[in-house]
């Protein structure tokens, strides 16, 4: 393994086993846009002792572009760099690469990397790779064929959940998702660049664990300098990123587009009858498919909140960049201006700006359920896990509450949390003590629960002790405790 792969423990020992077996291996790795995916195949594969042959999609390219390409590549690897002919079609594109793997006796990785790209309507390509594997690359036991795509909807379709073609011819599946808060720090010590947990939690607020992202962090600056310079001016790459994300991705990215507007607009989440009125788009298969376009490329989350139906769903962006960027960096593109050099030094202490990092840091803990859980010794205790959120109608006298994340636990108990983003010790004094009990209130009237409820806070830095989180506070998780694995 390469030394210069972070992470990614599952995804490595996955490929040791494609490298490590005796049969031909068909293997599928999907992805958001930037995660990694290229990378890790690439250098994962640089360290082993095989041919290495990889073809790349071009955007928009025509089939004779496409094929033209792996022309180039072909001659590269096996003719010396001669000039050869291109080929017209896939099928005949594959002969050719055939005959040259029927010579090696070292083993092939061909790595067809964006094949959503590579293999456009009417291109004939999926159907070339499936006839070449099933009739003869299927049989050679040193050959290892990878496909990769950022379009994760397209890679599902196609390929992990097609009914027919491809999809019983894959040996192996790999989603590579985001780096974890400790894999950040840890590629970001790599580079040199040794953050504060508090640092590094505001850099991930709004760059995700994405490396691509993380790569843009200059060793000795600020999270709010990074910010600023990164985001907020127009040679920083997140300035236009979030457009050629989006036109990169998906084929209809307007109706995208729409739909991640308005759930963005709703921090506490939107139904989908709310989202159907938001966007004007009708409830029915074209919103299902794109609002799925986004789940799978990890920008949006459906979600059932606890003790309501199976067909009650809602949706919430949990995509850092993504949401970071419709909350502040497009509304100030839309006035024609850049941020300046000052500007998030500026606007990220306001008021909207906290409202911001309590949602984003919610996000971040929902994307660490398995770090809390560990916090909370509720590793090897059975649970329903979710959130909830109690709005009265017009007549009832009840207040409203939230509960952030719960866990319905097998072992009797019932433990509410609540995710508080600060910049120091969280102080629970009259005003909130009141908060909390409204809420305990509102949840055991609402579901008149057998079980024993607990409360839980989940922080950055950690509760003060006074004589109200003496009586409410039962557990503390801390950004430590996310940072741990």
């Amino acid at each position: 393994m390469s030394e210069k792969i972070l992470g990614r423990e599952k995804e490595i020992q996955t490929l040791d086993q494609v490298w490590a077996s005796k049969e031909a291996e068909f293997l599928a790795i999907y992805g958001r846009r930037r995660v990694g995916k290229t990378y890790l195949i690439r250098e994962y594969f640089s360290q082993k002792k095989a041919i290495y042959l990889e073809i790349t999609g071009q955007k928009n390219g025509s089939l004779k572009d496409q094929l033209e390409n792996f022309t180039k590549i072909l001659s590269t690897l096996f003719f010396n760099d001669l000039p050869l002919r291109p080929p017209t079609t896939w099928k005949k594109a594959f002969e050719m690469l055939t005959k040259e793997i029927d010579k090696s006796t070292e083993p092939i990785v061909l790595f067809f990397d964006e094949l959503p790209w590579l293999a456009a309507p009417k291109s004939g390509m999926l159907q070339a790779l499936d006839y070449y594997w099933n009739r003869f690359w299927s049989q050679h036991s040193k050959l290892i064929l990878v496909v990769c795509g950022s379009a994760a909807s397209w890679m599902l379709d196609h390929l992990i959940n097609a009914k027919g073609g491809l999809h019983n011819r894959l040996t192996k599946t790999i989603l590579l998702k985001p780096f974890s808060l400790k894999e950040a720090q840890q590629f970001l010590s790599y580079r040199n660049i040794h953050l504060k947990p508090k640092q590094l939690l505001d850099l991930y607020m709004v760059f995700g664990g994405i490396p691509y992202y993380l790569r843009q962090i200059e060793k000795g600056k600020s999270a709010l300098q990074t910010i600023n310079k990164i985001c907020f001016q127009q040679e920083g790459l997140l300035y236009e990123e979030f457009d050629r994300l989006f036109q990169s991705l998906f084929e209809n990215a307007s109706d995208n587009l729409s739909i991640i507007r308005a759930i963005a607009k709703c921090q506490l989440g939107i139904s989908r009858d709310e989202l159907t009125k938001a966007t004007g788009i009708r409830s029915g298969g074209t919103l299902n498919k794109r609002l799925r376009e986004l789940e799978k490329a990890g920008f949006v989350q459906s979600y059932i909140p606890y003790g309501r139906k199976i067909k009650d769903h809602y949706y919430r962006v949990i995509d850092e960049y993504c949401y970071f960027y419709l909350r502040w960096i497009e509304p100030l593109k839309k006035r024609g201006i850049e941020g300046g050099r000052d500007y998030w030094q500026t606007k990220g202490k306001t008021p909207a700006a906290l409202a911001w990092s309590g949602y984003a840091f919610e996000n971040i803990c929902l994307k660490h359920i398995d770090q809390i859980r560990h916090a909370l010794d509720l590793q090897a205790i059975a649970c329903e896990i979710g959130n909830w959120r109690f709005i009265p109608k017009k007549k009832q006298q009840a207040s409203g509450a939230q509960i952030d994340l719960l866990f319905d636990r097998e072992d009797g108990i019932i433990t509410l949390c609540e995710i508080k983003y600060t910049d120091s010790l969280f102080v629970l004094d009259k005003t909130q003590a009141k908060i909390l009990m409204n809420k305990i209130e509102a949840f055991e009237s609402y579901f008149s629960p057998k079980k024993q409820v607990l409360f839980a806070l989940i922080t950055t830095h950690g509760l003060k002790q006074s004589v109200w989180s003496e009586e409410l506070i039962h557990n503390v998780v801390t950004l430590t405790d996310l940072l741990k694995f």
